[in-house]
């Protein structure tokens, strides 16, 4: 499948939404219409602490997108970057779309110097996982969050 991973754009919107809809489903949750807008505004923004975005375009359809974070680290010099969400619809998986949204953010990683690339995922996301043990390594950290 001929892709093109190219930055989000303003024209994006409708299957930005779309795609990202399909992330919060496949995990059980939603958000709030004013998160959806101000996760747009901020994505297209030009503050270096806001996630960026990066699409997968075939045939002038979205069909996937990744949002990343580069960030401070107490434990190296330089920025690290944080790999928050990474989403393919599912009639296009299998298709190494996945797989090329990283690679672009291991790439843009690079570029910016950033030693590392990180993400999180659940347990039962076996098809992605698939996936992520061959381009990356699990590692033994298990993730809390303050009890609401």
């Amino acid at each position: 499948m001929p892709a093109k991973i190219r930055p989000l754009r303003p024209e994006d919107e409708t299957d930005w939404r779309r795609l990202w809809s399909g992330y919060l489903a496949f995990y059980k949750t939603s958000v709030p219409e004013a998160v959806y807008r101000s996760t747009f505004a901020r994505l297209l923004g030009d503050d270096p602490r806001d996630f960026s975005a990066l699409v997968a375009e075939v045939d002038g359809r979205l069909v996937g997108l990744t949002h990343f974070l580069f960030h401070r680290h107490c434990w190296k010099v330089e920025d690290v970057c944080y790999l928050q969400d990474l989403y393919v619809d599912p009639e296009a998986r299998g298709t190494g779309l996945g797989r090329a949204l990283i690679e672009a953010v291991y790439a843009r990683a690079d570029a910016a110097g950033a030693p590392a690339v990180y993400w999180l995922t659940q347990d039962f996301n076996h098809e992605a996982r698939l996936l992520y043990d061959r381009i990356a390594k699990v590692t033994p950290f298990i993730r809390y969050n303050r009890p609401l």
